[in-house]
């Protein structure tokens, strides 16, 4: 009882700066949403009723997921070969895996807009090669922004998920393989399940990070290809419309915390220790 008061007491400044710094402003972004309009999901029905916003919204949608989805794979792979690495070697992969990060988003964002420009080094190559109808218009597309979106969040899915697979002793996986599991066996009856905490952490990072996204989908997406985040200043620092601003970002949170809690309900499904 007296460890439990304790721990209650040291975790009581962090717990009343979040709930200060975050809780509260969060809740009252929401709370005005009911309050602006003219009844309680007035802002939201009006936003809803558009096809463009719709479309944006989608669009933010589609472009997230298919982020995550991609970012997992390339960042599960990475670690997995990180992590199985010779002990001299780890370290130095770890710092390429996630070198990116050592610059900005906005500086990311402008080299993909040399790779991808219509004269940039991809449609020179292309134009070089001898590829018929090149150069191509690849900047402005969705999938300039997906790729650019990927490169930027795989670091990040690399850092939580090495982590994960380092925890795993090699003595579990000696065992299933010592018991006649084949390595496809040993990976998805052994591995895979222990390392879902760390998928499921860096699915929901990569895919907060990407719906709330700004530099980049307004660098390489530009109004063509407008995102929630776009959207969201265009509201508030264009067109000077508060009330819509703040029904966007209720949104997105609403949003975002549905994909959380959905993809936490998947991870009790796939590893039941983690419930």
């Amino acid at each position: 009882m007296v460890h439990g008061l304790k721990g209650w007491m040291m975790a009581a400044p962090a717990t009343a700066l979040v709930v200060l710094c975050l809780v509260l402003p969060v809740s009252a972004t929401i709370a005005a949403t009911f309050y602006a309009g003219g009844g309680p999901f007035d802002l939201y029905a009006a936003f809803l009723s558009s096809g463009f916003r719709r479309t944006v919204l989608w669009r933010t949608l589609e472009i997230s997921l298919i982020t995550t989805v991609l970012s997992l794979v390339i960042g599960f792979l990475t670690a997995y070969v990180v992590s199985r690495a010779p002990p001299r070697w780890r370290s130095a992969l770890i710092i390429l895996a996630v070198f990116p990060l050592l610059t900005g988003v906005v500086v990311r964002s402008f080299a993909w807009l040399i790779i991808l420009g219509r004269n940039g080094i991809m449609n020179n190559l292309l134009v070089w090669i001898g590829v018929d109808g090149a150069p191509f218009t690849m900047v402005y597309t969705q999938g300039s922004v997906i790729v650019a979106m990927v490169y930027l969040f795989v670091p990040l899915m690399i850092l939580t998920i090495v982590g994960v697979l380092e925890n795993i002793p090699d003595d579990v996986i000696e065992a299933a393989q010592s018991l006649g599991a084949t390595p496809v066996q040993t990976f998805r009856q052994v591995i895979f399940p222990l390392a879902v905490p760390g998928l499921i952490v860096g699915s929901v990072l990569v895919f907060t990070g990407s719906f709330t996204s700004f530099a980049t989908p307004q660098l390489l997406g530009g109004d063509q290809q407008m995102m929630m985040g776009t959207f969201l200043y265009q509201r508030a620092m264009v067109a000077f419309d508060w009330d819509g601003a703040v029904t966007v970002s209720a949104i997105m949170v609403a949003v975002t915390l549905a994909v959380v809690i959905g993809m936490t309900r998947i991870a009790k499904r796939l590893n039941p220790m983690t419930t």
